[in-house]
Order: C-alpha cells, then structure tokens, then sequence
C-alpha cells in the first residue's frame, strides 16, 4: 500500500508541481489554508505533511501544534521561505522530521520525503519493539526475519515449550548467542525466575567454581560466610554459559555430575542441592575439535549437546543487514544527538556484500563509529571502510568470484578441491563440522583430505607462483 503525503500550501501552482511529482509513488492530498491542513491531518492521518510555513487562516507552525496536540505523530517537512530560521528551529521542537527553503528543487524534495518516510518505519519498528520488550516478546532485541532466523525462532519455541534441561548454543563471536539464551529463557513456560550470565572465559578457574556453586563459611581462606552460587541464583530460571568451550578440565567434570544428577554442592560444602535452572551454555569453539584435542571433555559434549542452536552468522542471512543497519543507525540517532539518515541503496550493497567476520558486533560498532565522527546526512561509501568499499567478503564467494575472473591457469583437479576447502574453513573460522556441513561430506572425509597438506599444498603453491 503507498504511502500518503498531504500538501498544505496555498500556492496552487505549487501544490500542482509537487502533486505531479509524488504522484506516481505516493496517495497525494492537498489543503489550501491551515484549516482545510488540520481537517486532511485528522480525517486522512497521512503518513507525511508537507507543510508550508505561511498559510491563511492558520500558520503552519500553529497546524503543527494543534495537529501534535490532537495525537498526530506522522512525519512533517516544513516549507519555509529564505530567513525564516526561527520557524524552523519551533518546528524541529515540535517533532518535524526536516525542512526545505524556498525555492527548491523536486529532486531534492523527493529524497527528503524519502527519508522521512524510512525514518518514520523505522520510528515504528522501534516503538513495536519497546512494547515487546515490556511485554516479554520471546525475540525482544532481534532485528530481521530472514529465513535462517525465522527457522532458528521456531527451534526457540520448541525448546520454550519442552522440558530440555540442557541447550547448546554454536556460533560464531558477534552473531547473537547471548540474545538467543534471553529468548530461549523467555520462551520458556512458566519460567519464574532470572536469566543469570556467567563468561567462562573472564574469570579465573579457582574464583568461576565459588561463583557457580557458592561456597560455605570456611571453605577457604576468605570465605567468612556462607555465599549462594549462581546456579542456586538461577532457580525457577537461567544460567547462562557463556564461553563454555574456556572451561577448564576440572571444572569441566564438577559441572558434568551437575548435569547427569541435576544435583550439586557448593565449594567445602557436604548437602547435596537440587538444580532448579535450565543450563544454557555457548561457545564459538568446536567442541568436538576441543575433545579430540584433549581440551574438552567429550561426555559433557555430549551431555550439552542433546539440542544444539545454531546461530547463523551475518552473511548467511543478508537480508537482515539492512534493517540491522538502520536500526543502529536509528539508536544512535537518538544517543548521540544525530539526524543520519536510513542507509540507500549504494551503501546497502557494500554492506551486503562484504563478510562481516566480526557479525552483528562488527556492524553495531561501525554504525556507531560513523555517527560519531561524521556529521548529520546520509552515510556515504566514503564513510566505510576499505574492506567494505573494496567488497572484501572473507568467505568462499569472494574467493571464487575472484578466480573466476582471473586468467585460465590450468591446475590439478585434486588442487582446487584443496583450495576450495581451504577457503571453506576460513569462512568458518576453522570449525570444520561446520566446514564439512557446508562441503557436502562427512567429518573423516574432511581429515582424510586435509591429510594431503602434508606436503605444500597445491594452493599455495599456486599463491607462490603468481605472487
């Protein structure tokens, strides 16, 4: 359905070339004076009033505040005249979105009212997803529905709904691992308790143990009183694990009996206690890997691994760059003070096609690097980064379309395989269950075919000979 624009001036001529303008894209009304603006605004609730600043009857500003005071919150661009600024200045504190000097030129003027448009949708999805949050959405904080999230969200409900005492999360760092733990915890019926986070990576082994089990007065040294651990502090609730795959080995076999026997006892302590949380661990890691390097304990593998979450990284669910973008874009308007606008079409096919190694942190953290050092406006290629301009995707794809379009140097079918697995593994930052998943072939065949790299491979034999 189109949006629909109201035009409030009494320039009929005006009205006329601007109606024609926005016609083909846009529902176009129009008002002559500031009375006739006010009854369109209430009778039509158009999606943007472009409104002039002079009008008979009614200024523009005073349409602006009566309109705002009887609930009208759509998008408004004021048309002012040269000199005027005054104007402009109460209209930005009455909540219009922007503002144009006569004379100006349509193409201009169509790129505002995109704008405006975008921003409003965006100004929506946020409000909807406030109001979630307050209502305990299970998937408050996810921004996208692409396919692979759409898949993982139905896996949420079905845990929510179950009685599994245990979930794996797998994925890798910036991809959301943290927010489907939330999801998984909100999801869950009749859940009374907290969602409780630990990272098993930030905090040493002797001090993690005190934290998860608690510890009784005297346990040691400093324990001068009985203190409840984590796992008691997530009754009813969650415990989060996050950074399962840091644990250390001995650590490992006490969360282990945790799991087989759903009961534990906190540190010097000699009552058994019953577990009342769900255990939720993370990691990036392949823990399988871990094992059969002696890192990780295979039966706790096995243990967690009953269901296991894969969380699809950023460039598998492309669609969701876009209103990811915008979203942070949007945050960091309001944070910051800023007024850049949703990105275009340009910009959103370089974010599209770069790899985001770093995900959904990486795109966050851009985001709010630009705003910060540059002005208000529209993000521009100029503002990425090179990696991204140069459309560097750190994946498999862009390895093979730069292949593709190299000159024909005839090799070994047994050395492109190679490479291609290689450059299969470093899409998946090593994880070679996910390598072999992608590659159509089981784990061992995978082995057997690295084993070939026991001699220089093929492929940077390749490198070396055209470098």
């Amino acid at each position: 359905m189109n949006h629909s624009i109201l035009i409030v001036d009494d320039e009929q001529t005006l009205r006329w070339s601007l109606g024609e303008a926005l016609k083909d894209s846009y529902r176009v009304i129009e008002a002559e004076d500031g009375p006739g603006g006010l009854q369109r605004i209430a009778e039509e609730e158009p999606d943007l009033v472009l409104l002039d600043g002079r009008l008979p009857g009614l200024s523009g500003i005073e349409v602006l505040e009566q309109a705002r005071a009887a609930g009208y919150d759509g998008q408004v661009i004021m048309m002012t005249a040269y000199g005027e600024a005054e104007n402009a200045l109460r209209a930005g504190q009455l909540g219009a979105f922007d503002y144009v000097t006569k004379p100006f030129t349509l193409e201009k003027l169509k790129q505002r009212v995109e704008n405006a448009l975008e921003a409003g949708r965006l100004r929506r999805a946020n409000a909807h997803w406030e109001e979630t949050q307050k209502r305990g959405d299970p998937f408050t904080g996810f921004i996208g529905r692409s396919p692979r999230m759409e898949e993982l969200f139905e896996k949420i409900r079905k845990i929510g709904a179950s009685q599994a005492s245990t979930v794996l999360i797998q994925g890798e760092s910036g991809a959301g691992k943290e927010l489907v733990a939330r999801a998984i915890h909100r999801a869950t019926a009749g859940a009374s308790g907290p969602v409780v986070e630990i990272n098993c990576a930030a905090i040493p082994e002797t001090l993690l143990e005190s934290e998860l089990f608690g510890h009784e007065k005297g346990a040691f040294t400093d324990a001068k009183s009985r203190k409840k651990g984590l796992i008691e502090a997530a009754a009813g609730g969650t415990l989060f694990l996050d950074e399962i795959g840091e644990m250390g080995l001995q650590l490992q076999a006490r969360l282990l009996r945790v799991l087989e026997n759903r009961t534990f006892r906190r540190v010097g302590g000699i009552e058994d206690l019953q577990v009342k949380a769900r255990i939720v661990a993370a990691t990036n890691k392949d823990l399988m890997e871990e094992a059969s390097a002696g890192r990780f304990r295979s039966d706790l593998y096995f243990r967690l691994g009953v269901i296991v979450l894969e969380v699809p990284p950023l460039r598998e669910r492309t669609e969701d760059i876009g209103p990811l973008a915008n979203f942070f874009i949007a945050r960091f308007n309001r944070e910051l003070g800023k007024s850049v606008a949703p990105v275009d079409e340009h910009v959103l096919a370089l974010l599209e096609g770069y790899g985001w190694p770093g995900n959904i942190r990486e795109l966050k953290n851009l985001i709010e690097r630009v705003l910060l050092l540059e002005g208000d406006g529209a993000l521009k290629p100029a503002h990425l980064p090179a990696a991204i301009r140069q459309g560097q995707q750190g994946g498999e794809a862009a390895g093979v379309r730069r292949a593709e379009s190299g000159p024909f140097r005839p090799e070994p079918i047994s050395a492109v395989e190679l490479r291609h697995i290689e450059r299969t593994l470093e899409h998946t930052g090593g994880n070679k269950s996910r390598a072999a998943q992608l590659l159509g072939i089981s784990r061992q065949t995978l082995r057997e075919k690295l084993k070939q790299k026991d001699v220089p491979s093929a492929a940077a034999k390749s490198a070396g000979a055209s470098g």
